[in-house]
């Protein structure tokens, strides 16, 4: 049975009529045009569909559509503002941490709910705080480079 979901995605309020098993991602990218979330594995084991739900990264595959009706969520394209792109964007294009791009949109999200949370975290907070984001093309230490660049520039 269909049920309407309500939530704010990047600052704005959506409403939509949602089957049971519709997945956020599926919102996000097909009904939203959102394409910076990507799907990788569709099991929750990469993170290239890492979003922030509440302030929370979670991966987006997993979170059916119904359950995060009064949420707020914020994907990729939410973090820049205008043409601004956020502190952890350009850190990780000024550190070549971006290498393919693919789980970079994840990445930067997960490097985002680990700096609201701590915003002085140590090399092995920094690799806590990724490992449910898979890289396929880099060995990690340009991506913990940047994030510990983003320590220092990053205000929430």
């Amino acid at each position: 049975m269909e049920r309407f979901v309500t939530f704010n995605l990047n600052g704005e309020r959506y409403r939509f009529l949602v089957e049971p098993g519709k997945t956020l991602l599926e919102i996000i990218r097909n009904d939203l045009g959102l394409t910076g979330t990507k799907e990788g594995c569709g099991r929750g084991d990469c993170g290239a569909c890492t979003v922030l739900v509440d302030g929370k990264a979670v991966p987006s595959c997993l979170v059916l559509a119904v359950d995060v009706n009064g949420c707020d969520v914020v994907t990729i394209e939410g973090l820049s503002i205008g043409c601004e792109l956020h502190p952890i964007q350009k850190a990780f294009i000024d550190h070549g941490a971006i290498q393919c791009g693919f789980c970079t949109p994840g990445m930067i999200m997960s490097a985002k709910a680990l700096l609201d949370r701590n915003p002085s975290p140590s090399e092995e907070e920094i690799r806590n705080g990724i490992e449910g984001n898979f890289c396929r093309c880099t060995g990690y230490a340009k991506i913990v480079e940047a994030i510990k660049y983003a320590t220092r520039h990053v205000t929430k």
